[in-house]
């Protein structure tokens, strides 16, 4: 498969292009750096907003792992969004998110969020609410064939790689010792499993470590 990763640089980011490369996939990066810091075959420089849809033509999937983490940027995280969708719209493309548990159900009735509860970090609110309004902005377009990937709760960037998840959806899913965790690592497996089998379009998934 051809695939290409947008926002490149960042840690989540660069195990789900070694873990596609090495399955065999054929990985373009693309980042902000001038340096190739991934495993991709194919590095190019480029912002997320100076994509085309030229730049993105014949790829089989789109990995958007995009960031932003400050207040004055968070509204970047719906913008990058809105403009992958544009340049996708209408083409067989997949657009594979990485998203964030926040925004992840507790009720059956999907009215209360895990930001809603009363022990979640206040200091993480932000971006949790910044990722929830680009997942519900994501869920208005039918012209593109989107899959949201949230992480468990306690999402691990030097976690260990176990080779093993459970796959869940809307709501937040735990584990067989009632966690809620997942490595980077095992995360990316998700993820390429994802692309590989294409089995949820126009849905949120989330994945937990087993």
């Amino acid at each position: 498969m051809k695939i290409a990763v947008v926002a490149a640089n960042g840690r989540a980011a660069g195990k789900i292009i070694t873990e596609a490369v090495n399955r065999g996939f054929e990985v373009t990066a693309f980042g902000r750096r001038e340096e190739n810091n991934t495993e991709a075959q194919t590095y190019i420089q480029k912002d997320i907003f100076d994509l085309t849809a030229d730049d993105l033509k014949g790829f089989d999937a789109v990995v958007d792992a995009f960031g932003a983490w400050t207040a004055d940027t968070l509204h970047l995280h719906s913008d990058s969004l809105r403009h992958l969708c544009d340049i996708l719209s209408g083409t067989d493309t997949r657009l594979l998110v990485v998203g964030g548990a926040g925004s992840l159900y507790v009720n059956k009735e999907h009215t209360v969020q895990v930001c809603d509860g009363e022990d979640f970090p206040p200091e993480f609110l932000p971006l949790a609410k910044a990722q929830g309004k680009a997942l519900a902005e994501l869920r208005e377009r039918s012209d593109v064939k989107w899959t949201f990937v949230s992480p468990a709760g306690d999402f691990q960037a030097d976690g260990e790689r176990t080779g093993k998840y459970i796959l869940g959806g809307e709501e937040l899913t735990l584990n067989s010792k009632n966690e809620s965790i997942i490595s980077y690592a095992d995360y990316a497996i998700a993820m390429v499993d994802e692309i590989e089998k294409g089995n949820n379009i126009q849905k949120r998934i989330s994945v937990v470590r087993e």
